[in-house]
């Protein structure tokens, strides 16, 4: 009886940290010199938090919620590219991150040692996934040849030019940005939220 106790707290977590990631996603801010469709948000953190207090189902869940939360609410400013784009990060976000935090022994070093790898791979996977998915598929959806998207991006950043100087002057920066703004905030107040009592009972039951 009690670990279904925990089991039901560990739930109210979750979907505390999925509303939470909800909000935030839809407070997006623009980024200077970069793509009207980049936008800054903080709706990792809480997934970051979920991952490190309760396990990847967790962190995966607060993903997948905040998406639903967000089309709902708001709905989206990319014809849906960038959400399907998000869906198919999750599983590049919730896995890596969790083995090498887990591999590693579950601390601090470790925690480091994930974010950085989070970042490292899902910047490789943003600059797959905007040459050959979203990109092709934004055009598409704005019925755009993706070469005029290009011509698009080029008014507020004239060093882009074609795919390959969007890739490095915008894909990649933007993101190890983003990530890494995100990892280090989640973690912060993961270190925070863990040491509070009930809290650390209801996690480790």
């Amino acid at each position: 009886m009690e670990k279904k106790k925990w089991s039901t707290q560990k739930m109210i977590y979750t979907a505390m940290l999925a509303a939470l990631a909800g909000a935030l996603m839809s407070l997006e801010i623009s980024v200077p010199m970069m793509p009207p469709f980049y936008k800054l948000d903080f709706s990792d953190i809480p997934s970051i938090i979920a991952l490190f207090l309760m396990g990847p189902a967790s962190a995966a869940a607060v993903e997948v919620i905040k998406i639903l939360i967000k089309l709902v609410t708001v709905g989206t400013n990319t014809m849906y590219v960038g959400e399907f784009a998000n869906l198919i990060g999750i599983a590049l976000f919730v896995i890596p991150m969790w083995l090498v935090y887990k591999k590693m022994g579950k601390n601090r070093k470790a925690a480091i040692v994930s974010m950085v790898s989070s970042v490292a791979i899902r910047t490789a996977f943003a600059c797959f996934c905007n040459a050959c998915i979203t990109l092709p598929l934004y055009a598409k959806a704005m019925e755009l040849p993706l070469d005029q998207v290009i011509q698009m991006v080029a008014s507020v950043n004239p060093s882009i030019t074609n795919l390959t100087s969007f890739i490095i002057l915008a894909t990649i920066p933007f993101n190890v940005i983003k990530i890494g703004l995100n990892c280090i905030a989640g973690y912060l107040l993961y270190e925070r939220i863990h040491k509070v009592s009930f809290v650390k009972r209801a996690v480790e039951a």
